[in-house]
């Protein structure tokens, strides 16, 4: 994919990123230049990923959710992001459709990537969210949501599952947009400002 050091952009990726995520040419070539001043190999690592949510979160441990936010992106399971996925990546977070932004949750939640969520799976990503959100603010939240496992708690409650049950990708979707209260409770709102961020930096 776009893993060539080459200062231009394949004809071919450029067409697809633009019918994909609405961007227009110029966007992703400036995106694309600063890209690879950053990244020179063409590649993001894991440990680069999470070196910039830590510049975002010099006062909390952003470590485990980038990494589950890397892995849900690294399309090709490769270990790097290329700029068609860190671009992918952009607009899901950003401006991307519900339906799509939802499919991409899913597969955040989808731990072992096995095409189903486990209860365990949900605690381990609100777990990572909770190491986001400082003391402070974790003081505020509602009773029955203030821990990591309160939560996890909460989410499953509204599928109505048992603790051992699974939930699959159509059924998560469905029901997130049947009940707003499951969205609220299951995104960080903090991994889009960042992107907003990198989006300025880019322009």
């Amino acid at each position: 994919m776009g893993n060539r050091k080459s200062s231009a952009l394949s004809r071919e990726i450029l067409e697809d990123l633009k019918v994909n995520t609405k961007y227009s040419e110029a966007e992703l070539c400036a995106w694309y230049a600063a890209f690879l001043k950053e990244c020179p190999s063409g590649r993001i690592s894991t440990e680069q990923f999470e070196g910039i949510y830590a510049s975002f979160f010099p006062d909390a441990d952003p470590s485990a959710y980038a990494r589950h936010v890397f892995r849900s992106f690294d399309l090709n399971a490769d270990g790097t992001l290329d700029f068609k996925e860190y671009i992918i990546a952009l607009h899901l977070t950003s401006t991307g459709k519900t339906a799509h932004k939802l499919e991409w949750a899913f597969a955040l939640y989808d731990v072992d990537g096995n095409g189903t969520i486990s209860k365990n799976e949900v605690q381990e990503i609100v777990r990572a969210i909770f190491n986001m959100i400082p003391v402070e603010d974790q003081i505020k939240l509602p009773e029955d949501e203030n821990t990591p496992e309160k939560r996890a708690d909460k989410i499953w409650g509204f599928f109505q599952k048992n603790d051992s049950d699974k939930i699959a990708e159509g059924e998560f979707i469905q029901g997130v947009m049947d009940n707003k209260e499951i969205l609220r409770l299951i995104q960080f709102d903090e991994p889009k400002k960042i992107q907003a961020k990198l989006k300025e930096k880019k322009q």
